[in-house]
């Protein structure tokens, strides 16, 4: 059930710049003729230190949009390449920038934008032992992040010292986004105190996701920051939207703090940073385990030229089945794996795979433990294959 929400106005997060230079005033006019923008609102723009987790997805409408508003120090952290898969929604990177780093294609593109926005590049992962250091000298938080462990970090790490976080997440159709400030409502542990189980919710590169929608999602975070920055209208805070893209439908929830949150809460727990990755079950053991009884796809090839008989049998979904497929194999997708192992041979040569072996090494562990000890995974799944092995196998 929905409930009412009290519609609350906070203060400008920033204090306005010294001015602005007639060239500003030139690009800013669209918003400068706005009243509830206007020349003071575009100088707590100019003013504000923005920090951006990730150049990705949502990193990357989010990092072209504040810099086309005019923050005038925008952090970026990230520490991949461009691959020739991000370019379907990740708008910041081109072409001619697969290999390079993202910091370095992001910079590019943001001058070519604005050049009157500082960049600061952070080339690495958010970590426990940096994100304090990270966040200190920024006024808010922007977070693209695509896992669950960096998205409690962010939290705690704003919590903790007292920032604003703007919180943004895709999936396939669908969006959602809030923004999330201990000193005025809830936080994210208040809305999800659990992480899900490892495996339940697929990333972007297993399940996929609408390119258009880091467009939708990515730029209504940057108005939330906007909003916060200029103390302009009322801000997504002790609220959750939740948008459909294939009925084109949002849906906005109240989200209540809660008074016993370990992090937020009236006595907590959590006062320094913890490890997210155990926090959220993200633990090497699944991934130490499936190496040990792995094979690699060159070693597959083997079996197969010298006549052996190999069982495959593929966890993908029906849809990734459509794409590419290894010669023999049965469908048997990760959720069905329980029910339908009777179907898996009782000895022999029989590999599990997926794409890259995540969901196989899920697979893997089940059959060990219930017996199947026979049983292999295909190390880098169907995506090594294609790599190592037969370059006409198609990759996504």
């Amino acid at each position: 059930m929905v409930e009412p929400h009290r519609m609350v106005t906070f203060p400008p997060l920033v204090e306005p710049a010294a001015g602005l230079s007639n060239e500003e005033i030139l690009r800013y006019s669209r918003h400068l003729i706005i009243p509830d923008v206007a020349v003071e609102g575009q100088r707590r723009l100019k003013s504000a230190r923005v920090l951006c987790i990730g150049a990705g997805g949502l990193g990357s409408p989010a990092a072209m949009y504040l810099a086309a508003a005019g923050v005038g120090t925008l952090g970026l952290v990230d520490f991949d390449v461009v691959d020739v898969t991000n370019l379907q929604r990740q708008v910041i990177h081109g072409q001619s920038d697969i290999g390079r780093t993202k910091l370095d294609s992001a910079e590019d593109k943001i001058g070519e934008i604005n050049p009157y926005v500082r960049v600061v590049k952070h080339e690495t992962m958010v970590r426990s032992d940096n994100a304090l250091d990270l966040f200190r000298d920024y006024d808010l938080v922007v977070d693209g992040s695509d896992n669950f462990p960096t998205r409690y970090l962010v939290n705690d790490a704003c919590v903790l010292l007292g920032k604003p976080y703007v919180w943004g997440s895709i999936f396939r159709f669908d969006g959602q986004l809030s923004v999330f400030w201990a000193e005025h409502g809830p936080c994210y542990r208040c809305l999800f105190p659990q992480p899900p189980p490892p495996g339940l919710v697929p990333s972007c590169a297993e399940g996929g996701v609408l390119g258009m929608l880091c467009g939708t999602i990515g730029s209504l975070q940057v108005t939330e920051a906007v909003k916060l920055i200029t103390g302009r209208g009322i801000p997504l805070i002790g609220r959750l939207l939740i948008y459909d893209a294939l009925e084109l439908r949002f849906k906005e929830l109240r989200v209540r703090k809660d008074p016993s949150c370990p992090v937020c809460g009236h006595n907590p727990e959590i006062k320094e940073l913890i490890d997210y990755e155990a926090f959220c079950g993200v633990t090497p053991e699944v991934a130490e385990f499936a190496s040990q009884v792995s094979v690699t796809a060159k070693a597959l090839k083997e079996m197969l030229d010298a006549g052996e008989e190999v069982h495959l049998v593929d966890v993908r979904e029906p849809h990734e089945w459509q794409i590419c497929r290894l010669d023999g194999a049965t469908l048997v997708p990760l959720g069905e794996v329980v029910d339908r192992v009777s179907e898996i041979p009782q000895s022999g040569n029989v590999i599990v795979y997926c794409k890259v072996g995540g969901r196989s090494a899920q697979a893997l562990q089940f059959l060990h433990q219930v017996g199947l000890t026979h049983v292999k995974h295909l190390a880098g799944g169907i995506d090594a294959w294609a790599v190592q092995v037969d370059p006409s196998v198609p990759r996504y």
